[in-house]
């Protein structure tokens, strides 16, 4: 057999709830994942199930989204969104009943809706259930991420925090999926040397890096990113295929961009009467995606074309074989040089398809389809499959790396973003100390304990340093650092004056649930 091939999605939302609201425009960000893609990526799967494919690909779902998928709250608001959108499609369709290019796009999501959320209901609004059976029944694997996304290098000189990082995404693992995760995904694939004691110490078995974090190892690797490596701790460690990524990540040259496909931006969120919007915004005084876009990107310099749907299918069929093709001919060319099998690890955001790419689902499908007939050429794996195939493998230093811009860490940590780091510092020193004073605590200093931990998870998360670096939603990102800071340091301030007030944690605990089981003697 020439090669095997691992797809890896990383499935990753910032903890967004706001009970104090009944809508808040931010919360949306989870609603358009589940729409977009969470929801079709089960189809998906269940499909290939249907069909017997043994199509194995890793899910990366982090901590933070797993808890959202899971709170009651927040199932109860999606499905009031998916409502919204079934009512919304309708009327669209009576709205656009005279137009012949619109009409059948209003009819196509309507249709759509309809289908979602007869799955969204079927699984009972269980979606971590529905691929928690998915893995155990030997389809997908999946794997942890750090608990609230923090970028771990940046927590090198706080190893505690670093500890309470991973063990707490262990924990949150094996409530949700009944096992221990062998994989985890290093949030924005970002690696120093400090960060595997902790990985040693949740029992994870792999990571990955981006393609010069394992190219640059020392001694350099004798495959290159074509076949993992282990470190001196035994921790196996895949770099990814740049040429995978450039055909779909490249802004450029990548599949996404082209014309055919339909227009992420391009949202009658924007287009029509805002009253006539109004109960179907995430907002309702703000314009904003509602997910009917009836639009494609068109070549630049010329207005928006109507999107075609079969258009796009037939783009994303022929973009999903043309990829295959490479990936088969590198595969080849590779072992004829290499004395083992070779591996090309493709890793990829989750949201990138369906939700910014929306045929991207079609594009997985036609792929995974399409390798499965080359069984005598190329295999799907996941890395474990690959490491137990073939476990023995050099052993290397990986470079400390990242796949943000530049490779290392100048996205998280730059002048718009580098006031968060101080303040992290002092608070992850607090909570060393406060839980080394209090080894046994009572039940409500147990509590407070507890809650300063998730506080200072939440504010760790390297989703806010980058919508700042990003300049998206700065005032938001800015003012949930401040605010897991502020509730944080009341808390601890609380704390060492013995006076806790009881009702003001138990606010926090409503606001702040997640990780019911966090363990602060983590942080000792």
């Amino acid at each position: 057999m020439p090669g095997f091939f691992a797809l890896v999605l990383h499935a990753h939302l910032p903890f967004v709830r706001h009970p104090e609201h009944p809508r808040f425009l931010e919360e949306s960000w989870l609603y358009e994942a589940i729409t977009e893609t969470y929801l079709p990526l089960l189809e998906l799967l269940e499909d290939w199930q249907r069909d017997r494919l043994n199509a194995r690909v890793t899910l990366s779902l982090s901590p933070t989204l797993c808890s959202m998928l899971l709170d009651p709250l927040l199932q109860a608001r999606y499905e009031q969104r998916l409502d919204g959108l079934v009512e919304l499609a309708e009327k669209e369709t009576f709205r656009t009943h005279f137009d012949p290019k619109l009409h059948p796009l209003a009819e196509h999501y309507r249709e759509r809706f309809h289908r979602l959320r007869e799955l969204w209901r079927g699984h009972g609004r269980d979606l971590v259930g529905a691929f928690r059976r998915l893995q155990d029944e030997g389809r997908i694997e999946i794997i942890t991420c750090a608990a609230t996304h923090a970028l771990l290098p940046l927590l090198a000189d706080q190893p505690a925090a670093l500890r309470g990082q991973v063990l707490t995404a262990r924990d949150h693992y094996r409530a949700c999926f009944g096992r221990d995760p062998a994989g985890i995904w290093l949030p924005e694939c970002a690696y120093s040397p400090a960060v595997e004691p902790a990985l040693q110490e949740a029992n994870i078995r792999w990571f990955i890096v981006d393609t010069h974090g394992l190219l640059h190892s020392t001694p350099r690797p004798r495959y290159g990113v074509y076949a993992p490596v282990f470190t001196a701790n035994g921790l196996a460690v895949f770099g990814r295929d740049p040429e995978s990524a450039k055909q779909v990540w490249s802004k450029n040259e990548g599949y996404p961009g082209d014309p055919r496909y339909r227009d992420f931006y391009r949202d009658i969120g924007f287009d029509l009467d805002l009253d006539y919007l109004r109960p179907y915004l995430p907002s309702p005084d703000l314009r904003g995606f509602t997910g009917i876009k009836y639009h494609r990107i068109t070549r630049a310099g010329t207005a928006k074309e109507i999107y075609e749907p079969v258009a796009a299918r037939l783009a994303a069929k022929g973009h999903a074989d043309h990829f295959l093709e490479g990936r088969r001919d590198k595969l080849r060319r590779i072992a004829d040089v290499i004395d083992l099998p070779p591996l090309l690890v493709a890793p990829f955001d989750a949201e990138l398809f369906g939700h910014w790419w929306h045929e991207g689902l079609v594009f997985l499908d036609t792929f995974v389809r399409g390798a499965l007939d080359l069984a005598g050429e190329m295999a799907l794996v996941t890395p474990t499959d690959y490491l137990r195939q073939h476990a023995t493998h050099q052993v290397v230093q990986p470079s400390s790396s990242s796949w943000g811009e530049g490779g290392h860490l100048h996205v998280w940590l730059n002048e718009r973003n580098e006031w968060i780091q101080p303040h992290l510092r002092a608070a992850e020193q607090r909570l060393t100390d406060a839980v080394r004073r209090f080894p046994q605590p009572d039940e409500l200093t147990a509590r407070v304990l507890c809650q300063m931990a998730r506080e200072l998870m939440l504010a760790e998360a390297s989703d806010w340093p980058f919508i700042l670096h990003t300049d998206t939603s700065p005032g938001y990102a800015r003012q949930r650092v401040e605010t897991h800071l502020a509730r944080f340091l009341a808390l601890h301030d609380q704390l060492q004056a013995g006076a806790v007030d009881g009702a003001q944690l138990g606010d926090v605990e409503e606001r702040d649930n997640l990780f019911p089981h966090v363990e602060p003697a983590y942080w000792a």
